[in-house]
This record gives structure tokens, sequence and C-alpha cells, in this order.
């Protein structure tokens, strides 16, 4: 048993959304291969932050493909032994920059002061974290379903959102769809 699940308490059961909804300017940028030392600068900065602790830091979203258009925002998935314990994780990632935007039932989200960075946090074994691994390498490996996204994403950016996660949402149902063919796709 590690440290962590020996003090293992509640988790909070309700989604707060530190800030409120934000409007933001959304588009659409070609793929820049730039993102990828981005995400490598963030990565160094999760794990010397967190050097302490047994953590899995990824890429994932659009700007993990290479070749798909994205938002220029790079979003990170993070992995930690134990979500509600919030002192190791949250608070050294809050004293190296990063600011807190969501809380929520399994999930915590920073992200950087300019909002060009989000790190998604997540307990081990979360299935979330594997859907979007799913997702990531389906979309590097399958042309078709890499343009069918990235032809979504610009024809929902035609539309004014109030909200970011009003967008996110709106992708659901081909990310859904994309989803359930990588899993079919999957060797037995």
């Amino acid at each position: 048993m590690t440290r962590n699940s020996q003090r293992r308490r509640s988790d909070t059961t309700k989604t707060e959304i530190i800030g409120g909804p934000e409007k933001l300017e959304l588009a659409l940028h070609q793929y820049d291969e730039s993102w990828q030392a981005h995400y490598l600068d963030h990565r160094s900065r999760i794990r010397d932050a967190l050097a302490h602790s047994n953590v899995q830091v990824e890429h994932i979203g659009s700007t993990s493909v290479p070749g798909l258009a994205a938002k220029p925002i790079i979003d990170i998935v993070l992995t930690v032994d134990d979500i509600t314990a919030e002192e190791d994780y949250l608070t050294p990632l809050l004293a190296s920059g990063y600011e807190l935007r969501v809380r929520e039932p399994g999930h915590r989200l920073v992200r950087t002061p300019e909002r060009d960075v989000h790190v998604h946090v997540y307990e081990r074994g979360d299935p979330a974290v594997d859907d979007y691994l799913l997702l990531r390498d389906h979309l590097r490996s399958i042309a078709a379903d890499r343009s069918l996204y990235e032809n979504t994403k610009r024809h929902l950016l035609k539309n004014q959102w109030d909200d970011m996660n009003d967008y996110a949402n709106a992708k659901t149902d081909v990310i859904l769809a994309i989803k359930a063919r990588a899993r079919a796709s999957r060797p037995r």
C-alpha cells in the first residue's frame, strides 16, 4: 500500500470551474512542429515539480497529432496515485506557475496563466486516460479519421462559443465515433 492510498479521502462531488465560463476567440492553426518542444518543456517542468511522485505525463489532444490543425493549446494528461491528495501534486504544480481552473470528481485541470497549456490530472488507472491515448494514437495513424476530426472542428468554429467547454462538448459525438473505430481496430 502506498503512502497516498493509506490516507485516501472522499473526492469532490461537484464540478467547480474557477473563474467561471470564459469567452475565448478560438481559431485553428496548421500543425506546428514547435508544439512538441513546448510539450517537452512542460513535461520537464511537471516532472521537476513532482520529482517526489511516481507520475505519468503524456502529450494528448490535437497538438499531439502531427498534421492535425489545432487550437495552439498544449494538452497534457498527468496521472497521480491519489486524486484526493492534492497536497502531493496540486500544491507543487501551483508553486511552479500553473493555475487551478477545474476541480471535479476524478479530474483536476491546471493551466498556464497564458492559457496555452492545459494539464489534465487523473488518478492512475482512470479510464479517461486510456481514452485520451486511444484517440491520440488512432488519429496519428488513421488519416481519414484525422481529416474527419479536423473538418468537424473547422465546421464548429464557424459558430460563436460563449465558453470553450461548450465547443469541446459539441465535438463529443464525432470523438465517440472515432474512439469506437479505434477500439474495434485494436489487435485482439
